[in-house]
């Protein structure tokens, strides 16, 4: 059974790399942004918690993601193993981790801050049935329309450069120091982010000796 976190800055490529391991070792991707839009888009009453929050200019507290990760685990469909996308995103969120679970390791995608904001200010998204393009690893054959459905490709609102900054510094000042808790455990395996998917998945699957 394999047991990961998998952590780094927004486009990293974090996403893409959990998705990639847990298809090739059978483990279950368990990310707490996928969740939590799910609670949205069903109209939970954990969603309409969340949202009172939100509304109210808060932050959602980390008892309710806590709950989140917990409900999640609890549920241990992951016969071989999971991979964590999107948890903890603090110091009080990773103690709690680190008191609830053990994990095998935790792989740290690292990638300057520059490359995050060119990457980011590169994604698209079809207007029509949702799939992902950037305009530097992945460009559709026809520029600006979907290669599956021929919608119009449109760039996410808030990934603008003056946003990105906002929430690198966020993530450099809140998220990055977690990866210390785990690093004083030696679990942290950091990884360079600045190759292509394949090049970065291969990494990682190096220095986790799964090859």
């Amino acid at each position: 059974m394999h047991k990961y976190i998998i952590m780094g800055p927004q486009g990293c490529g974090k996403g893409t790399q959990a998705i990639m391991l847990a298809e090739a070792y059978d483990l279950v991707h368990i990310s707490v942004g996928d969740i939590f839009r799910w609670n949205i888009q069903a109209h939970t009453k954990l969603a309409a918690r969340i949202n009172r929050i939100v509304n109210a200019g808060q932050l959602v507290p980390d008892e309710i993601v806590e709950q989140i990760v917990r409900s999640r685990l609890d549920e241990h469909d992951w016969n071989y193993g999971f991979i964590l996308d999107g948890f903890p995103r603090n110091a009080s969120q990773a103690v709690f981790f680190l008191e609830s679970y053990d994990i095998d390791a935790l792989i740290y995608i690292d990638v300057p801050d520059e490359v995050v904001i060119a990457r980011a200010l590169a994604r698209r998204k079809c207007s029509q049935c949702g799939l992902d393009y950037n305009l530097i690893h992945h460009r559709p054959e026809k520029e600006g329309v979907c290669d599956v459905c021929g919608g119009p490709l449109i760039a996410r609102a808030d990934d603008t450069e003056e946003a990105l900054a906002a929430r690198l510094h966020d993530f450099n000042t809140k998220t990055k120091p977690t990866v210390e808790k785990f690093d004083a455990k030696e679990l942290v395996f950091q990884i360079d982010g600045r190759g292509t998917p394949d090049e970065v998945q291969s990494e990682i699957r190096r220095k986790l000796k799964l090859q």
